[in-house]
């Protein structure tokens, strides 16, 4: 190789190796080059990320840490071997703002959350009557037809005994109203149907026990605000009917807070901070497949420290075994019980489900002192007669019913006018 063409091989690779240094160096000058204002928003969110907090008076655009609508409360039954919410633990301990929620800095205040206007709940089972038209015509009317139909023989008692029994009221409500009804049209003379009308409905009424205590205990006492369980399977309206009592109890000039309890229904605890938003309310609710009991306790606690009038605990409704849902709800029972009394367990039935519904009564009732009845679906029934026998098979009163998918379609339950609807 010839002296000449040596030298011209090393001045090329000297020119390549001085444009790459010239070429780092320049980029190094352009990432020290950053302004402070361009640093500022990549440090604070490295800090955000290694848990610190964003100044909201920065004026500049990250994360900030906000206390959100509703209060998150984390699964406490077991950390690192440690007891949480249960039989063998004390007080859990209170809860903490436990999530920073990652959201841009609003551009302008954002709008308030527009309240409702809810209906008066007094009188609200009679403007609804029309919605037991099902109910009406297959039980009110066709036993007013019987009745109005002049002498009574044996034939015309037996169908007046299948109409009941076809309505679910059961064998043994069934045979009392037969003898009273019997009673009464022979003590009383009976001769027009006005008359026949008369009787049944004194005879139906005096069946629904209207001495019974329907009212929803939902007062504070005690320093302590009341606390109202509501259960049920799922499928029956139970969370809905949660929300739908928020709004009858502030209808009421109540103050109340949800507990959103059922922690294994992925949209439960989204549905009832819909109804709590509607109405003003508080929501504490816990991550997907956190303890509910823990959720319950926070609930009640959050509850008192606000000072409302009550606390409803919307409970998991799973029926995958009998004994796995009534350990739940008992431990949820228990573990609220460690800061106030409870003073309602409602349990929500589909009034559609008939016998099915009684047994699922049954059951919650072997493990928690069930204080009231709520009956959804009932404009969806031809067999209204349901109402009868749940009162007599569980002893304790219907306080509401649902009638309708409407925010205000839940009823407190009135006796005279339920029956008064049945029979049009």
């Amino acid at each position: 190789m010839s002296t000449e063409l040596i030298v011209i091989l090393a001045v090329v690779l000297v020119l390549i190796a001085v444009g790459v240094v010239t070429g780092l160096v320049l980029a190094k000058r352009r990432r020290v080059s950053l302004t402070e204002a361009e640093r500022k928003p990549v440090e604070e969110r490295a800090k955000y990320q290694a848990g610190g907090k964003f100044d909201l008076s920065s004026g500049g655009t990250g994360t900030a840490t906000v206390e959100p609508p509703v209060h998150p409360v984390e699964d406490r039954t077991e950390v690192d071997g440690q007891p949480g919410v249960g039989d063998d633990a004390s007080v859990p301990r209170d809860s903490e703002k436990r999530d920073i929620v990652d959201i841009p800095l609003p551009a302008a205040e954002e709008a308030p959350v527009e309240i409702d206007e809810i209906e008066p709940t007094a009188g609200r089972l009679e403007r609804l009557r029309g919605k037991l038209a099902r109910s009406r015509s297959t039980f009110g009317q066709s036993l007013l037809g019987l009745l109005g139909a002049g002498d009574l023989d044996e034939d015309s008692w037996t169908d007046i005994e299948d109409t009941l029994l076809l309505a679910d009221l059961g064998a043994a409500t069934t045979a009392e109203i037969i003898t009273k009804l019997r009673e009464e049209l022979t003590a009383r003379g009976v001769r027009t149907a006005e008359d026949a009308r008369a009787v049944l409905r004194s005879v139906l009424v005096e069946a629904l026990h209207p001495e019974m205590n329907r009212s929803v205990r939902a007062l504070p006492h005690d320093s302590k605000p009341a606390v109202v369980l509501v259960a049920g399977v799922n499928g029956t309206g139970k969370t809905t009917t949660t929300g739908k009592l928020a709004r009858v109890l502030v209808a009421d000039g109540r103050t109340v807070l949800l507990g959103a309890a059922d922690t294994f229904r992925a949209a439960a605890a989204e549905q009832l901070a819909t109804w709590a938003a509607r109405v003003g309310a508080e929501v504490v609710r816990g991550k997907e497949g956190a303890d509910p009991a823990a959720v319950a306790f926070d609930a009640v606690k959050r509850g008192t420290d606000a000072g409302v009038d009550a606390v409803l605990v919307d409970t998991a409704g799973r029926l995958h075994t009998k004994t796995g849902l009534m350990d739940e709800l008992g431990k949820v029972k228990r573990v609220v019980e460690k800061q106030t009394k409870i003073d309602e367990v409602l349990l929500v039935l589909d009034a559609t489900t008939g016998q099915n519904g009684l047994t699922q009564a049954r059951v919650f009732s072997e493990v928690v002192d069930v204080t009231g009845i709520v009956l959804t679906k009932l404009d969806g029934t031809a067999k209204g007669g349901i109402v009868f026998q749940v009162q007599r098979e569980l002893g304790v009163p219907v306080k509401l019913v649902g009638l309708g998918e409407g925010a205000d379609d839940l009823a407190p339950f009135e006796p005279g006018a339920f029956v008064d609807a049945l029979l049009g």
